[in-house]
């Protein structure tokens, strides 16, 4: 649990360091693209453009899921999905492509995963307005129960750092696992209720109670209840308990790896 605090304390002591580094990084990745950064919001766009078409129209028909248009209940779900992905997978490698650079100064390796996910946070806050408003399009009005996405965007954020630190150490100390961890996030993008309701009577109970574990379908799926429904969190205590129970289990397990092996990470890389 030591290992734990330490790695939280070297975050907030280097936030300033995360966010100026995540701002600059954002703007070296595209710099040599001729639309720059609109290529960070053109892109999900039109993934958003032909999801719809061929679930929402093809698949669907047009139809809704609880009473809800499929566009709008879709865009809210897909948004957090997007960044938790992108910002999953840049962390995962961010050790592996920068413990050469930060070896030779002093400076917090445990601090790169973090600034990965900064760094995707401009996206993400976009298409959170995008999302909103396509919601408002439709007629998705606000309600007292919005105010609860602030919770689900800390366990957000808390699962990102928690994964991130666990899987940047492990793709030093395995190289496989970033090609492994890219099959099973494409895996979750449709086992974490992303584009269709598995929660129906389609799917046998026993599997729903499996699927409703991952603790990206708990991210997912508080957004949808905060903008579409009428659910408070601690509606669901159980899977509320298995997902901060994830999460402190990947922060225990991805410190003490962490802490093991940082001083050797160059040596293995």
């Amino acid at each position: 649990m030591k290992e734990v605090f330490t790695l939280l304390k070297e975050q907030f002591e280097n936030i300033g360091i995360i966010f100026r580094i995540s701002k600059y990084e954002d703007k070296a990745e595209y710099q040599s693209h001729y639309l720059g950064l609109v290529w960070e919001y053109l892109y999900p766009l039109i993934q958003i453009a032909i999801y719809w078409l061929v679930f929402g129209i093809g698949l669907k028909h047009g139809s809704t899921t609880h009473g809800i248009d499929y566009l709008p209940w879709m865009v809210i779900g897909i948004t957090p999905w997007f960044f938790m992905n992108r910002a999953s997978l840049d962390a995962s490698k961010s050790i592996y492509q920068r413990v050469g650079m930060v070896s030779k100064m002093k400076f917090p390796v445990s601090v790169l995963p973090t600034i990965k996910i900064v760094s995707n946070l401009s996206a993400f806050w976009t298409m959170l307005v995008f999302s909103i408003v396509v919601g408002f399009l439709y007629g998705v009005m606000p309600s007292i129960y919005w105010i609860q996405w602030l919770y689900y965007f800390i366990c957000m954020i808390a699962w990102l750092i928690a994964f991130g630190i666990f899987n940047s150490t492990i793709s030093v100390l395995v190289r496989d696992y970033r090609i492994l961890l890219q099959s099973v996030m494409r895996m979750l993008f449709y086992m974490s209720g992303v584009l269709f309701n598995f929660e129906t009577n389609s799917f046998p109970a026993p599997f729903v109670h499996i699927l409703q574990l991952n603790p990206f379908f708990y991210v997912v799926s508080g957004f949808r209840d905060s903008m579409l429904s009428t659910n408070w969190f601690w509606q669901k205590p159980t899977l509320t308990i298995v997902f901060w129970g994830m999460i402190l289990f990947f922060l225990l397990v991805g410190s003490h790896l962490h802490y093991k092996f940082r001083s050797r990470f160059v040596d293995l890389i």
